[in-house]
């Protein structure tokens, strides 16, 4: 008999580390080639992890609620193959990644050494990056580390433990952590603010319900407090006549999910507008990294997506500009679809460079959203209404009923002015107004 060690697989190129968040199978269970070992979590989306190998599951290395890094070893599966430690493709992926994660931090390579790395790797404690990533920046050392209780399983220290320990013990100011989705692009050093405590809740009667937010609702929260402590956000907003694209829509509805086996919504017209608008403003498709603006590359839009828990996703469209309108209909309905039941891949929700957000599905007429980390601008697309509207003819001016939406557009004014604001919303609405009505798809 061999024993087989099973990797924690790569889930995507941003992607370094997931939590463990229960296991299908326990030690002595038979697997079958591609059974279903555990459930694991990366920032927002759950996945699984399938068996790559026949055999019985002998040894689980880490617990429910642990996270651990990508290309780790996780489990020992007992086969009936030869010794096989870990296969040569599997120690690849875990060797590509650790390169991936040094080589995907913007500016590193310009980033003075102020301390002496502390090889955090050498204790026998486990540690996850992210209290690694705190203990670093607040200088602390692998002996004191190892002396702070924890409160996680088996003693683990988690990042609350340790920046209690800092505000209580050091006089430290908490670092305000991340989505773990959101890719690591802050090196400037500012003054420390320490963030104002929440108001405690002074009583709770008989008839109330206490409900613990669930992990994605953790996550949620930390991420927007974390947006709105970060950028300076500004809205600006904008009415648009969509007239001539509701009518081309209702027009070619019918023939093109006939012919495609697709419904198509508003959703890709307006992620082709937004895509045309940032070729027009590349300023809008950047990125912060201390005193540096990075100016992305590619064009990847996410959209928001709420899901039937109530807590809300952002699957990402790569290459939005690359798309025609058809592949952009088959991307949205596909990301849509899959996240409602969800079977997002981790990859799937990274690396987006510009988010829009559908608040008139609710029936609302605009909204203020906040911006998706480290993206710089969110645009909101209102509910279509038909209202009077001025109209300038040859003849004079005449009222007419119209399909109108406003569009707003919240920036972060560090590094996007209101003429740069104002006027990329403006362009999205000019794109939706200038719709053909004979447009061929």
């Amino acid at each position: 008999m061999a024993q087989y060690e099973l990797l924690l697989p790569k889930m995507g190129e941003s992607v370094a580390e997931a939590t463990i968040i229960k296991w299908v199978k326990q030690p002595g269970d038979m697997i079958q080639l591609d059974d279903t070992i555990l459930e694991i979590a990366t920032d927002k989306v759950d996945s699984e992890v399938p068996s790559p190998v026949a055999g019985k599951l002998v040894k689980q290395l880490f617990k429910e609620d642990e996270v651990v890094q990508v290309g780790a070893v996780i489990a020992i599966i007992e086969t009936d193959a030869a010794a096989v430690a870990s296969s040569p493709a599997e120690e690849k992926i875990a060797e590509d990644t650790r390169e991936e994660i040094i080589e995907n931090i913007p500016g590193t390579e310009q980033l003075p050494s102020a301390t002496a790395v502390v090889d955090y790797q050498s204790s026998d404690r486990f540690y996850s990056p992210l209290v690694k990533s705190i203990a670093s920046q607040e200088n602390i050392s692998l002996d004191e580390l190892n002396t702070i209780k924890g409160s996680g399983a088996d003693g683990r220290l988690t990042k609350d433990d340790l920046l209690n320990y800092i505000q209580a013990s050091r006089g430290g100011v908490q670092h305000q952590a991340a989505a773990p989705a959101a890719p690591s692009s802050k090196t400037e050093v500012t003054p420390a603010v320490t963030a104002p405590k929440p108001a405690p809740v002074n009583s709770v009667s008989g008839g109330d319900e206490i409900l613990e937010m669930d992990r994605m609702r953790k996550l949620i929260a930390e991420h927007m407090v974390m947006s709105k402590q970060t950028s300076p956000h500004v809205t600006s907003f904008v009415e648009a006549d969509v007239t001539n694209m509701v009518l081309w829509r209702e027009k070619v509805k019918k023939n093109f999910e006939k012919r495609e086996n697709e419904k198509i919504t508003f959703t890709p017209i307006f992620v082709e507008a937004v895509a045309k608008a940032i070729k027009d403003f590349p300023m809008i498709n950047v990125t912060v990294n201390g005193n540096q603006i990075i100016k992305k590359r590619d064009i990847n839009i996410g959209m928001a997506a709420a899901l039937p828990s109530g807590n809300l996703i952002v699957p990402v469209i790569k290459n939005a500009d690359q798309l025609n309108l058809v592949g952009l209909t088959k991307s949205v309905n596909d990301l849509a679809n899959r996240a409602r039941i969800s079977k997002l891949k981790p990859d799937e929700t990274q690396n987006g460079t510009f988010t829009l957000t559908n608040v008139g599905s609710f029936g609302n007429v605009m909204g203020t959203p906040i911006i998706n980390q480290p993206q710089v601008a969110i645009l909101a697309v209102g509910a279509i209404k038909k209202k009077p509207a001025v109209l300038e003819t040859e003849f004079g001016d005449v009222i007419a009923i119209r399909h109108m939406m406003f569009l707003s557009l919240s920036y972060d004014h560090r590094v996007v002015d209101g003429a740069l604001g104002g006027s990329f919303v403006r362009r999205v609405a000019d794109y939706l107004e200038n719709w053909d009505v004979n447009r061929e798809i």
